[in-house]
């Protein structure tokens, strides 16, 4: 069953946050407490580039078999540690399309996209940006570093909250970089 295991926040822009026992997201906006919430763009480079663009990325969903994978690589990485604000298991996240939405707890999230994974990576332990990066059989890129969403419906989240998947209709278009 696709569960959470951990969630996280920070006030500050800081690239990893402090886990907690549980989130609240509000509709439109983001993770109550965190750095990122707001209806338009928070991310740093992004705010730089156009502060009015709309935050597609309000909230980021990791997968923590991608901690087990890194470990096999030699890394030690913790939930809350690459950023993201919710962390799960037993969830293909990176293989739902885009506009999937995630009922967790009391929220319901929809997903816009894949994180790009960044420099800030290798600041943070040397070669990880690389180790979140692979190639499938055709040659393309592929992003492991986790998903962004927006919330649909503002809840509580905490470790231990079930996940269920809706998926849209018609044809699914696969995440890209958000």
């Amino acid at each position: 069953m696709a569960r959470v295991i951990s969630v996280s926040l920070d006030r500050r822009h800081r690239f990893s946050k402090q886990t907690v026992e549980r989130i609240r997201l509000i509709a439109g906006e983001g993770v109550e407490g965190d750095a990122h919430r707001g209806v338009t763009v928070k991310h740093r480079s992004r705010a730089r580039f156009n502060p009015t663009l709309p935050n597609l990325r309000q909230v980021h969903l990791i997968h923590a078999e991608l901690f087990d994978e890194l470990a096999g690589k030699g890394f030690t990485v913790k939930p809350g540690e690459l950023g993201e604000n919710v962390t799960t298991r037993d969830i293909d996240l990176l293989g739902l399309p885009t506009g999937a939405r995630l009922a967790i707890g009391g929220a319901l999230i929809e997903l816009t996209g894949l994180r790009n994974p960044c420099i800030q990576m290798d600041r943070f332990q040397d070669g990880l940006m690389q180790a979140t990066l692979d190639r499938d059989a055709e040659g393309n890129l592929i992003r492991k570093a986790g998903v962004m969403g927006i919330v649909l419906e503002g809840g509580d989240i905490a470790i231990g909250d079930a996940i269920a998947v809706t998926l849209p209709e018609g044809p699914h278009r696969p995440l890209e970089k958000v």
